[in-house]
């Protein structure tokens, strides 16, 4: 069982998050886990409370434990996204469209937010 014992600078920024509402979902709810763990509550009655699996509880509180505040309560960058520079190289070394000599910034945006539009416009 991991146990929670914030600071009181980490309980003020923590209960700054949670009462405005302005950051992610995911933030402020890592936030109300720490909060709740910081009160002695059972990871399975935090879950209950927040309507979240078990595990995430688990997971944000060892993080806190084992990397403090900043690395338990923000995102990661996900390494199943794609960011989308290997699409752009690989267009920009392409055959540039019909008339044109080169590849320019302007038209590789523009290919680049009409193949996006398309892409959700065909998931709907």
């Amino acid at each position: 069982m991991i146990e929670i014992n914030l600071k009181q600078r980490e309980k003020n920024i923590l209960k700054r998050i949670t009462a405005q509402g302005k950051e992610a979902a995911r933030k402020i709810k890592r936030a109300q886990i720490l909060l709740l763990a910081n009160k002695k509550k059972k990871t399975q009655e935090i879950a209950e409370i927040l309507d979240i699996c078990p595990e995430t509880v688990s997971r944000t509180k060892k993080k806190y434990v084992e990397n403090g505040i900043n690395y338990a309560i923000n995102e990661r960058e996900r390494s199943g996204a794609p960011d989308g520079r290997a699409e752009i190289i690989t267009l920009a070394c392409s055959k540039p469209p019909e008339g044109r000599a080169k590849w320019t910034l302007r038209l590789l945006a523009d290919k680049i937010s009409l193949d996006y539009l398309m892409l959700q416009y065909m998931k709907h």
